[in-house]
């Protein structure tokens, strides 16, 4: 019986996990296998880390299912999710087996969401969104909404997103279609045309413009705070994007366009360098309203999204697996609660 199964280990943020993975579970009760799709690729991570592997294709249904019967908890670390969370997690209703994932797809997450009722019918924990979106941000909102109660508008800015991994660039290429993404009415909506500000993370103001970031989904789960907005540190590429006439979108998302870009994604490295994993940090930034506009904020520090992603992931998968969560859907903050985030080294928060 395997405890926990890392799938997706060939990519740069899966072998990281699976890296760290390896170095803090030794056999035990929770024994760890490393799975994907490419056989050669992990095979090699995984004699490299004298560790169980298997290989398997998501499409294949049944060689699916077989694959998950006996595991506790799949970690699933193979993006884009928008392809292969939705095969991951029937399988996991079916089995059994309890889904952790590490998304930040707006429509992955109320996918799965969707599929509450059938996880607790089935005893099954559903918990996409665990690396740094959303872990942070999601027990940031919780934190706000719980110093302020009647909090109806939502306001998360975050800083220090400067590197990607070539998963995460797919990721963002897929959304180019698309205007952001935004809560209202507590409905998610397309905004006609970005948001624009300036905040101030505690270094002074600087431009953010409103993104498509999972917390439009999660936080509305975790607080019921119905209007939302996420937005970003303005990064030249960042500025280059959101200015895109609405017209010209739907040729950013057609696939000869799409395939364009991919292509050119190819030619990035694989993510950001082990120097800057250790030294990058990030910043968030949660402001909320309440119905008479009376205002509240709090601030986190953190560090590199991927450093942080490596830790949240692995241990929050460790936790489901050990019994912490109940059945049914959860973000991070529904199932540990606002402070979870404080506890991992290098994470500070301040109330303003």
């Amino acid at each position: 019986m395997t405890g926990l199964m890392i799938y997706g280990v060939t990519g740069y943020t899966g072998t990281l996990v699976a890296e760290h993975a390896a170095a803090t579970i030794s056999g035990g009760s929770s024994p760890l296998t490393l799975a994907g799709r490419d056989a050669a690729g992990t095979k090699a991570l995984a004699t490299s880390l004298n560790v169980p592997w298997t290989a398997f294709d998501l499409a294949d249904v049944a060689t699916l299912r077989r694959h998950l019967e006996g595991v506790t908890v799949v970690l699933n670390c193979a993006g884009p999710f928008s392809r292969t969370a939705d095969p991951l997690v029937a399988a996991c209703l079916e089995t059994g087996t309890h889904y952790v994932d590490i998304t930040g797809e707006i429509a992955v997450f109320e996918r799965i969401a969707a599929r509450d009722a059938a996880a607790r019918e089935a005893g099954t924990v559903l918990l996409p969104g665990a690396g740094f979106d959303v872990v942070p941000s999601d027990c940031l909102a919780a934190h706000l909404k719980r110093r302020q109660p009647g909090m109806q508008r939502l306001r998360l800015s975050i800083a220090g997103l400067a590197r990607a991994s070539r998963g995460t660039a797919r990721t963002a290429i897929e959304a180019l279609g698309q205007g952001p993404m935004a809560r209202r009415g507590g409905r998610i909506v397309e905004l006609e045309a970005p948001l624009r500000g300036r905040t101030d993370f505690g270094h002074g103001a600087v431009d953010t413009v409103s993104v498509s970031w999972g917390d439009v989904a999660t936080a509305w789960h975790s607080t019921g705070v119905p209007e939302i907005d996420v937005l970003f540190e303005a990064s030249p590429p960042l500025r280059v994007v959101s200015r895109v006439p609405r017209l010209l979108r739907s040729a950013l998302g057609s696939p000869p366009v799409q395939r364009l870009l991919s292509r050119l994604v190819d030619r990035m490295g694989p993510g950001p360098s082990e120097e800057h994993r250790r030294r990058g940090r990030c910043r968030l930034l949660a402001e909320g309203w309440d119905a008479e506009d009376r205002y509240m904020a709090s601030l986190m520090e953190t560090p590199e999204p991927y450093a942080l992603t490596t830790r949240t992931a692995l241990a929050i998968a460790q936790r489901v697996a050990a019994g912490e969560v109940s059945p049914g859907y959860h973000t991070p903050a529904t199932a540990f609660g606002p402070d979870m985030v404080l506890e991992f080294d290098g994470v500070r928060r301040w109330d303003a």
